[in-house]
């Protein structure tokens, strides 16, 4: 019989019509189903709009989106592995992403052996940590610790749904200046990474305030839930101490000038409360430079001095110290470090610490001189042209 009246539907001239009707009437009679259960609880049928509300996705000018939330192909990197792939074939980095550095010269000086224990301290984007991971094989453990509780559960679920849970990785919200607290835990380590760079999820999203390259507020802090805002760091700044902060967190060559003016515009009544309004500041302050250095002078500033005025609101430097300070302790014999570096300040402390508890024979082997990407991470990543790794072995 049911075959009979397939026969009869598809054989039809009037095909088209008897299918339609025949859907029609599913729909009617779901409907009437659903309307009947509604009215048996309570004789109200609700209708959720919610379900019904269709979410259009962001739309831009020209053919490649220019915003952070208009990028959403590259905040969905399992979805879209495609446009991610061929972004980073740019040498460029997706947005809500993050590209290890040096790892090649990292796991070759490491040398991780499964049943080790580990500690990345400062986790990002957990690149580095899946990579040493992977190192490990199941067997020993990492321990991984960041400051940035937006960005560290997201790590930790990515982490996850690779196959690594606590039975080989623990992951706790610390500043690595507080490298004491995972020792008491972990016991001595093998192995410690240090990347002390800001990770590019960081960067990319203007809500951040991370970047003069979009509009958002000037906050600049790894934890947004602790200490104060840059913009209200600079309010309470003297044009001296605006101006030292330049210079020891960031070498400006221009720092007297952009100072007197961030200064200047406090005193006449203008809160600086947002990035573009800083980068105005350090654009005009900066006008004097010839015109066909300027462009490229002012971005430059415009790095330097958000790059101080991070440091400074994170006591990044005074965290960097206390974590050297507290990492003879923290390795086992033949225990090796490594760190990695973006500017001139961080290096110098780094280079120093090593250099100091070598001769004191603390560590019997420090690099011998600075490392560098290769020439080809650099051209496929621009992020890592201003990298600098160190390494130490503790005796």
């Amino acid at each position: 019989m049911q075959i009979g009246i397939l026969t009869f539907f598809f054989n039809n001239p009037y095909y088209p019509f008897h299918k339609f009707a025949f859907i029609q009437g599913i729909w009617y009679y779901k409907s009437c189903i659903y309307i009947k259960n509604n009215l048996r609880n309570g004789g109200i049928l609700f209708v959720d709009k919610s379900e019904q509300k269709h979410q259009r996705r962001i739309r831009y000018k020209g053919t490649h989106p220019k915003t952070y939330a208009a990028k959403y192909k590259e905040l969905q990197p399992e979805k879209y592995a495609e446009t991610v792939a061929k972004v980073i074939e740019k040498g460029n980095t997706p947005a809500g992403m993050h590209r290890p550095i040096c790892v090649n010269e990292i796991l070759e000086f490491l040398h991780i052996s499964p049943g080790q224990t580990g500690l990345d301290a400062t986790l990002g984007y957990g690149g580095h940590a899946h990579e040493m991971l992977k190192c490990l094989d199941q067997k020993g453990h990492l321990y991984a610790i960041d400051s940035d509780p937006i960005e560290l559960p997201r790590t930790g679920e990515r982490l996850a749904k690779l196959g690594y849970g606590p039975e080989i990785l623990t992951i706790k919200h610390l500043n690595f200046s507080d490298i004491d607290q995972i020792i008491s835990e972990s016991g001595p380590l093998n192995f410690v990474l240090a990347d002390l760079g800001v990770s590019s999820m960081q960067i990319d999203n203007p809500e951040r305030g991370f970047s003069f390259k979009t509009e958002g507020p000037l906050d600049l802090r790894m934890n947004p839930k602790k200490g104060i805002t840059a913009a209200d760091r600079l309010k309470e700044m003297t044009q001296d101490e605006i101006q030292g902060m330049l210079i020891e967190n960031a070498d400006e060559p221009h720092a007297a000038e952009i100072a007197r003016a961030i200064v200047a515009e406090y005193r006449s009544g203008v809160s600086i409360s947002t990035t573009s309004q800083l980068q105005k500041i350090i654009k005009d302050a900066l006008t004097f430079i010839p015109q066909s250095e300027r462009d490229e002078e002012i971005k430059k500033s415009c790095q330097r001095s958000f790059q101080a005025l991070r440091i400074d609101i994170n006591h990044e430097l005074e965290a960097l110290f206390e974590f050297l300070e507290k990492l003879p302790s923290s390795l086992a014999e033949d225990g090796k470090v490594a760190i990695l570096s973006f500017h001139s300040g961080e290096d110098r402390l780094v280079k120093k610490s090593f250099q100091h508890y070598f001769r004191e024979g603390v560590y019997c082997k420090i690099t011998p001189s600075l490392i560098r990407p290769s020439l080809e991470e650099q051209n496929s990543n621009s992020r890592a042209c201003s990298a600098k790794l160190r390494w130490a072995i503790k005796a």
